[in-house]
This record gives C-alpha cells, structure tokens and sequence, in this order.
C-alpha cells in the first residue's frame, strides 16, 4: 500500500464505537434457539425474541452465507423465501444478527450454544490459542485442542435433552464427529444425510418424532459457491434456487403444532481483485510492523503484536487503514461490545491485540500465508448489513 506524500495526510480513522453493534440480547443467532428453548419450557432459558410466538415443535434451517441482502436482491431466484418476508403475502420475517465476527465457527456456535462470542470463545475463524501461542482455525479446529476445554459450556440441544425435549441435528454426515460439531451443536441425535431433499424429509420426520422436539438442520453449498464465485455469479443464483426448493419441501412437510425458522450465519460481499480493494499484508511493511501473528479473516483481523509493540500497532493500523477499517485495540472492542456484554477471561486473550472490521468493500489477504483465503471472490466477517443481517423467516403448522 502506497504510504501517502507530505502534503496528503492519512485519512481520519473511525471511531471505535461507530460500528453498528450486533443485537444481542434482543436479536442476534444466539438468542435464537433460547428463546424457542424457553418456549417448550426448558429450564435455564430465556426468550429475548419477544415476537415469536411458542411452538411445541421447533425447527431451524441454517443456510451457510444466505445473507439478508442477498436475499433481497434475488426474489426471482427464492420465490417461496420471498414469500415469507415482511410485507409480503402475510410473511413475518425480518433480519436478525449474526454476531461479530459474522463468520461460520462464531455463528454456529452462537447458534448451538445459546451465547454471544465473547462467552463461548470462538471470537474468529483464526485466533491465538494463548497455550500454545499457536493460531488455531475454529472451522478446521487445527492445531487440535480439547474441544470441551476451549468451549465448556452446554449447548441448547443439551439442555433440551435434559428437559425431556427430543433434540436432533440432520446435516452431512462429515460433520458428525467434528471438534465444532462437538461443541456448538451437539445434544440429542445427529442423522448424516448427503442429498438436501433427505435431510427435509428427515427433519420433517423427527420433528413429528416427540411431543415436543427441536430439529436442527443445515445446507452449506451456496456459502461455498459465493466464496468461489461471487453473490452475483450464475453458480450462486443457482444454489439459491435450489435452497428455495428445499426450504418449500420442509415447509409443506411440517407436522401439527410445528414452527419452522429459517435463518443463516452471515451473509457476503464480492470484493474486486485489484490493489486498492485488496491490501496484501504480507507485502505492506507498514502494516507487517510489530506483528507477530495475523488471525481472523480478510474482512474481520485479530492482529496480534510482539510484546511491548500493542500501542504502536493499533496506531499504525487507524492510519494506514484510515476510514476503510473499524480498527480497535483488544480492550476497546470489549468495551465497545463487539463480542457480546461480556468477554470470558478464557477469552481474553484469543482476541487480538488489535482488532481491525471492514467497513468499505475491502480486504487484508496475506497471499503468502493464506493463498487460498485471499483467493475468495465472496467474503465476510465484518460488521457491514450486507455481512451482519442475516434473515429470520418463519413457517408455522
């Protein structure tokens, strides 16, 4: 990145606390499944989205990267979905928020878990493990480390079971023994099933398996076709038509008594590939400065410093990158409640030292350290509408 002349002075950095905050504790991904937990009366939740009416059956179907606004641009492709929104044919659905940052492992464990990402410590796609100084990938859960350790707490399905709810997650059958499976969406039973119009017909079958039951499934080819291709691409529009289908042949297979939410874990932007939108860390000294590791995602940075060099790299990061990034000390993101009301002390230190969120369409790759990453078309992670918004559409029997 070009480091301005004399005469042009750095941009004014942003605020800290101008970035829009998730909603939670009224409407992000992690009072979801409280509040419908609360409804079949399971002790030790709360209901905090006020406007869903209780359910003795309760399914939700999490489509990976099906964000708000996408889901706006594409009507012609989701008729069924568009039918479900606000204002349209009777539809009630409204966005809600993924939570920071608005990446697949935070979300999906703010999902399962019932708790914002400051508590469940899963605050990034990569983040330091502060035992082993090590960046761990929470999506790949590699270098391994004991999953019951790094995220102790019950899931909402757990809690269900325990109450006597029948509690059951229908996804690929890969994800059945994965460390993040483990502990953000375990309880109950899992049923692996490949092809999507199985995993509808499964759902619907469990749903109408108990008197009370809380179904969990899940599709994650149309986030993979946004990060290859782009929100904008044929290759998406296609998967977005073909989640359509499947969300339509749930919905008319729903037992008596029974709700069904639709909803997501982030939603994406494309960012051009030229210097201007992609700033290569690996190449920018300035930003490489007193750096010791880079976690995160190109659109939601923890950037962790040599020790002593903190001050300094916060304050080489607002001026570099100016208006284009929220950028935040570690404290003042805890302060700002990025991560929720409340950062766990076993948290603590996973967060970067700096913390750096896109608000323009922009990226930090690190093509030498991540080629495949800075390759992606489709990204996310910050707190923008188009990355945050996610939607929460409901089908009730």
């Amino acid at each position: 990145m070009a480091q301005p002349t004399a005469w042009e002075p750095y941009p004014e950095p942003l605020a800290v606390d101008s970035a829009p905050l998730p909603e939670y504790g009224s409407g992000s991904l992690a009072d979801l499944l409280p509040t419908l937990a609360a409804g079949m009366g399971v002790p030790g939740t709360t209901a905090t989205i006020t406007e869903l009416t209780p359910a003795d059956r309760n399914c939700v179907f999490l489509i990976d990267g099906l964000g708000w606004e996408q889901l706006l641009a594409h009507p012609d492709e989701a008729p069924f979905l568009a039918s479900l929104l606000a204002g349209s044919r009777g539809g009630t659905g409204r966005p809600i928020t993924a939570g920071f940052p608005a990446t697949t492992a935070t979300s999906l464990a703010s999902v399962g878990t019932g708790l914002p990402p400051g508590a469940h410590g899963l605050p990034g796609y990569t983040v330091r493990n502060p035992d082993t100084g090590e960046l761990m990938n929470q999506l790949r859960w590699q270098p391994w480390t004991s999953p019951r350790v790094w995220q102790p707490y019950p899931t909402i399905f757990q809690r269900a079971q325990d109450a006597g709810v029948h509690a059951a997650q229908v996804s690929s059958p890969t994800f059945e023994n994965t460390p993040l499976t483990k502990v953000a969406l375990s309880g109950g039973t899992f049923l692996g099933r490949l092809p999507g119009e199985d995993r509808m017909d499964l759902a619907a079958e469990q749903l109408a398996a108990a008197d009370r039951a809380l179904v969990y499934t899940y599709y994650a080819e149309l986030d993979g076709a946004g990060h290859r291709f782009g929100v904008d691409s044929d290759t998406w529009r296609g998967q977005l038509m073909h989640v359509d289908r499947l969300v339509q042949r749930l919905a008319e297979q729903l037992p008596p008594r029974s709700a069904l939410y639709v909803t997501a874990d982030h939603g994406m932007v494309d960012i051009p590939f030229d210097e201007q939108h992609r700033i290569d860390f690996d190449e920018d000294w300035e930003l490489r400065a007193g750096v010791a590791l880079l976690g995160g995602e190109g659109r939601a940075r923890h950037v962790y410093a040599v020790p002593g060099a903190e001050n300094d790299v916060v304050t080489c990061w607002r001026e570099v990158l100016g208006e284009q990034f929220w950028v935040a000390s570690r404290d003042e993101a805890i302060a700002a409640g990025w991560f929720g009301p409340q950062v766990d002390d076993r948290v603590y230190a996973r967060l970067g030292d700096v913390v750096a969120a896109a608000r323009d369409d922009v990226l930090i790759i690190a093509s030498e350290r991540e080629p495949k990453e800075s390759a992606m078309v489709g990204n996310h992670g910050s707190m923008t509408p188009a990355e945050q918004l996610v939607p929460l559409l409901e089908v009730r029997s």
